[in-house]
């Protein structure tokens, strides 16, 4: 797969192959839908937790008697039904981790790249640094590039870069081996430098390939 080029300038000024095999897929949707519920359950804490009846210290005892006062029969004020009660059904702390294999985690994040390339949402750039932070450079450039909304993907560590993306709404920089399918599909575009996307060949290269 060919793709174009961008210096800093937003100009191209080459084109690049780039692996089929990890961005020239066909996108496999359930797969990938299954990868983003997976990512979204296993972030959460599953720290929720509700007392039931007979978690509280009061209630023992029946509030009135059974027969006579005119009143309702009642058995405990820690019921569900009375104020300041036990919750019924109420959650309880749990472990909301699902599992899935290697290669189907590898072959969902294949197919968003993949799926990111066939739309024209993937910009290629020759190279990504600042000496300094500067926000407003990293805006610039990705109003030269025709881009709003990104997931700028770095090889490595670039604190420079880092920074410059920070206060920027609807951006967010990842190192290439932290790629998912969530914030690939969540952003509408994927801003990387060539060296990142060869990071990301290394590592999701044709080894496992599912055709």
């Amino acid at each position: 797969m060919q793709l174009p080029v961008y210096n800093l300038a937003g100009e191209i000024i080459e084109e690049v192959e780039l692996s089929d095999a990890v961005f020239g897929l066909e996108p496999s949707v359930p797969l990938m839908h299954q990868a983003v519920v997976r990512h979204l359950a296993n972030r959460r804490q599953g720290t929720h937790s509700t007392q039931t009846r007979g978690d509280l210290d009061w209630g023992g005892r029946k509030p009135w008697r059974q027969k006579g006062t005119g009143r309702a029969r009642q058995g405990s004020t820690a019921a569900p039904h009375w104020t300041g009660g036990g919750v019924a059904h109420g959650p309880k702390p749990r472990d909301y981790n699902q599992r899935m294999p290697k290669k189907m985690r590898r072959q969902a994040i294949r197919s968003a790249l993949s799926a990111k390339a066939a739309s024209g949402q993937i910009r290629l750039l020759q190279d990504l640094h600042f000496e300094q932070p500067q926000t407003r450079e990293m805006a610039a450039l990705l109003e030269r590039l025709g881009v709003r909304s990104a997931l700028v993907v770095l090889p490595g560590v670039d604190r420079g870069v880092v920074l410059s993306a920070r206060n920027l709404p609807r951006v967010k920089t990842l190192p290439a081996p932290l790629v998912n399918v969530l914030d690939v599909l969540h952003h509408e575009h994927l801003v990387l430098p060539v060296a990142a996307a060869r990071v990301i060949e290394g590592w999701l290269g044709p080894k496992d390939v599912v055709q």
